[in-house]
């Protein structure tokens, strides 16, 4: 899920000013593809930036490492990530699970965490994460916040890992970039290997939750659930009636070249939730298995591709020319329903609507470690993860309904959440989200190796030839 492009503002960070400038120089920073509509703001001895996965962020840092890396792209990153890093030497004790917030963690001196968020998650844990290092300055001095473009991470991380580097912490993911990480066996197991700092982890989950963490296959764990989609958004002035069914939708394509978009399924959470949900609504013979079972679904999206100008590389931008009125139509999931209404992206007056007979093809933000931290390190960052999960950090995911509704554990009702969250989802929510909610089945998104199999077909065979970035 990506956001507006904003200028790099290097006031925000605590990194030398020539070297900012000299990142800033080389980044074309209105390429980036960016992961919230409602970018988290900067704190105090924190860091906020972009990473362009293609291009040098300065002068690299080789810390002993001998790099012999081909590709010149891959060989930037790897450097250039040096600059964002900034760790210290630490001695740390087994994390306990006492859920207090207290961390028995101990360190020579305080360490800096670098997390890079490919799904727009710090939308929703930015606060809960500041609040964790408030409370933990001996072990934590600052943390990086990084944004970066889900499809590009995974190979990134593969070769940083390979030339031996640790230069990042934490990565917060939707399904997508975790199952490539899966896929590619990039993440620092969890389950059971680190159970001890979750006690009771499955059981704190609400249904639906609890069954997205076992997607993860214990390589990451669920920190904000949203039921998802498919759904249709359109502008009733436009629209007179959305369409109920797979066929109507394309009907009304047909009538109305041009006008309905969607986004590269790879980077962005409605195109892929639709992408998952098509094989429920056209009846495919294995909706779990995009290879051999959806047969119906790669031929409905080549016919209705016919009528798609081209796809952009992300949901923000689909959004923009949905809200600025160059389309009429196109699919969303709830949080991506109500966040830009509320922020302005999208007119408030825009409708959604529910094909007859759907499935919910749920989500969830999930937060991954890179393998390769030290004992310690990985000591620290398993009790922050353990303390996104305590009730008062959770109802913070309610957010402006960017993930809604957002809290993956029980008992986190809307009266937790802040005045200004319960005000938006009071002016901006979905009075009918309650009737389908209930009414509809939920499923999970396909495994890993299943949906990076999905997006390949996709951008083969569907929308690779079409993709504006």
């Amino acid at each position: 899920m990506e956001e507006p492009v904003h200028e790099f503002d290097a006031s925000r960070t605590g990194f030398d000013r020539a070297l900012i400038r000299e990142i800033h120089d080389s980044v074309d920073v209105a390429d980036v593809p960016i992961t919230s509509p409602d970018e988290p703001s900067g704190s105090d001895g924190d860091t906020n930036g972009e990473i362009d996965m293609n291009k040098s962020l300065g002068n690299p840092g080789s810390r002993g490492v001998n790099l012999r890396v081909t590709s010149p792209s891959v060989a930037k990153f790897i450097l250039g990530v040096g600059c964002v890093a900034a760790f210290g030497l630490v001695a740390c004790k087994k994390t306990d699970s006492s859920g207090t917030g207290e961390s028995t963690a101990k360190v020579s001196h305080p360490v800096t965490i670098n997390v890079v968020d490919v799904a727009g998650s710090m939308a929703l844990l930015q606060t809960a994460i500041e609040h964790y290092r408030d409370k933990h300055h001996d072990t934590i001095e600052k943390v990086n916040f990084t944004k970066a473009p889900a499809p590009e991470l995974p190979g990134k991380l593969k070769a940083m890992q390979a030339a031996g580097r640790s230069d990042i912490d934490i990565v917060t993911t939707g399904t997508d970039a975790l199952a490539a990480g899966i896929d590619q066996g990039l993440w620092t197991p969890l389950l059971p290997d680190h159970a001890d700092a979750f006690p009771g982890l499955l059981d704190n989950y609400h249904p639906q939750a609890r069954e997205m963490q076992k997607l993860a296959q214990g390589q990451a764990v669920a920190v904000a659930f949203m039921p998802a989609g498919p759904l249709v958004e359109y502008n009733p002035d436009k629209v007179a009636k959305p369409p109920s069914s797979p066929a109507e939708l394309l009907a009304w394509a047909k009538a109305h070249p041009k006008r309905f978009i969607y986004a590269r399924p790879r980077n962005s959470g409605p195109g892929r939730t639709f992408l998952m949900g098509l094989p429920y609504l056209l009846g495919d013979s294995n909706p779990k298995d995009p290879v051999n079972g959806w047969a119906k679904t790669w031929a409905f999206l080549k016919d209705l591709g016919e009528y798609v100008e081209y796809y952009p590389s992300g949901t923000t931008a689909t959004m923009k020319e949905f809200g600025e009125g160059s389309r009429d139509m196109t699919v969303t999931v709830t949080g991506w329903d109500i966040n830009p209404r509320v922020i302005g992206i999208v007119p408030k007056a825009y409708k959604v609507a529910a094909f007859q007979g759907m499935t919910w093809v749920n989500d969830t933000h999930y937060i991954a470690i890179p393998k390769g931290l030290s004992a310690d390190k990985l000591a620290i960052v398993l009790d922050l993860v353990k303390f996104l999960l305590e009730p008062e950090q959770q109802a913070l995911t309610y957010d402006k309904g960017f993930f809604y509704p957002g809290p993956a554990v029980k008992n986190v009702p809307l009266s937790m959440a802040s005045k200004e969250s319960q005000d938006v989802l009071r002016d901006f929510g979905r009075p009918e989200y309650e009737g389908w909610l209930t009414k509809f089945p939920h499923v999970q998104p396909l495994e890993a190796k299943a949906m990076v199999a999905a997006f390949d077909r996709w951008d083969q065979d569907i929308g690779g030839q079409k993709t504006k970035k």
